[in-house]
């Protein structure tokens, strides 16, 4: 595949006359921070190799409003998602699909009441149902045997409930799959969330990032996989705090996109 993706837009479907399947919500961080757009470029890759029609708002989507309502601005989140639910009304979205589980948790739970109500799915979810439809096939390729641990974004196994999809994903890879001593419902917050990704550690003994890779790094990990491009981004920090060059941090999409050369 040439390294040209091509990202239709919903205008662009909307002047066709048409829907897609379903909307991907890029998210801030997989718009703009340039370690996260890489795990956006996986998920198109599997996308278009999955032959799923889809489309993105492009410069029409806005954050969702999650960091301000967890930093306790209500007015400012609802008039993010308001301004968001009357572009996705506007253009007919019935299910979205995003890589980042703040926006996946906001979109899902919290526009309902304000008139936003979708079919919202995580992209360890989606990519699991087009692999249980026949699909998408996953082969393990140069992650086969490869000793991956898994960590919980809070917004997606804890608040969610969602916890076997990307497992499964890793699994099919032929990797073997080592559990941390706080994983599934007793999962350990990357320290991102809750708007904190954005303000100065507070006073104590130890970053809870450090804590964490630490507690990957007991699994003894050739990889950490992830499921959230804020858990990205501190796991990342805390492998360059402990173990530079020695543990790759990874998105369940870019294990499977990058397991064989699409």
């Amino acid at each position: 595949m040439s390294d040209v993706l091509k990202v239709p837009t919903m205008a662009e479907f909307m002047a066709q006359g048409k829907l897609p399947e379903v909307l991907f919500w890029v998210g801030c961080a997989g718009s703009f921070d340039d370690r996260a757009k890489k795990i956006t470029k996986a998920f198109v890759k599997l996308l278009h190799k999955a032959e799923v029609d889809f489309a993105v708002l492009g410069t029409e989507e806005s954050c969702t409003g999650d960091p301000a309502k967890r930093a306790g601005n209500e007015f400012l989140f609802q008039m993010q998602a308001v301004t968001n639910i009357e572009v996705l009304n506007a253009y007919h979205v019935k299910k979205i699909v995003t890589t980042c589980p703040h926006c996946f948790n906001t979109l899902k739970n919290e526009y309902p009441s304000l008139g936003g109500d979708y079919q919202v799915m995580h992209h360890t979810q989606f990519l699991k149902s087009l692999l249980d439809e026949g699909r998408l096939t996953i082969e393990g390729g140069k992650f086969k045997g490869k000793r991956i641990t898994f960590h919980d974004p809070c917004y997606l196994g804890r608040a969610n409930d969602v916890y076997e999809a990307p497992r499964d994903l890793i699994k099919k890879l032929d990797a073997e799959l080592v559990e941390m001593k706080n994983c599934r419902k007793k999962g350990l917050c990357c320290g991102a969330g809750g708007a904190q990704m954005f303000k100065d550690a507070e006073p104590g003994n130890k970053e809870i990032n450090i804590e964490r890779t630490e507690q990957a790094m007991e699994t003894k990990p050739q990889i950490i996989a992830a499921g959230c491009p804020f858990c990205n981004t501190m796991m990342t920090d805390g492998i360059k705090n402990k173990a530079e060059g020695q543990i790759e941090v990874m998105d369940v999409a870019e294990l499977i996109a990058n397991a064989k050369d699409l």
